[in-house]
């Protein structure tokens, strides 16, 4: 599925991190409204100094980001990030992004917006 397209609706940044593995569309009541989930998973690479000695181990369970609407529909973004496991020690280790605003379940930038509508 190409979805170069995406680059234009996405948040900045989000897909150098992460790809998308599908976009669905959920109908509302209203015809003109319902909701498009975009499901995204983490790359395979880990960012650290010492990244050989960990191995991708799977991924966590996906998060729900409101985001902006587009065209009426209401955007979420349900994003799996990965687990890094050490071959030796086992430590865990994740990648750290900085997705949404604290205490909220929004994006960055749609967070912002809202702020500043206020």
């Amino acid at each position: 599925m190409d979805t170069s397209y995406m680059e234009h609706f996405l948040p900045k940044e989000l897909l150098n991190h992460f790809e998308i593995v599908s976009v669905k569309k959920k109908e509302g009541l209203n015809p003109l409204s319902g909701e498009l989930e975009i499901h995204l998973d983490e790359k395979n690479q880990l960012y650290r100094e010492d990244c050989l000695e960990y191995e991708s181990k799977g991924f966590c369970p996906s998060s729900r980001i409101q985001d902006f609407p587009i065209r009426g529909n209401a955007v979420y973004l349900c994003i799996r990030r990965r687990k890094w496991r050490h071959k030796h020690t086992g430590k865990q280790a994740r990648n750290s992004f900085d997705l949404t605003t604290d205490g909220t379940r929004m994006t960055r930038e749609l967070s912002d917006f809202l702020k500043d509508a206020c």
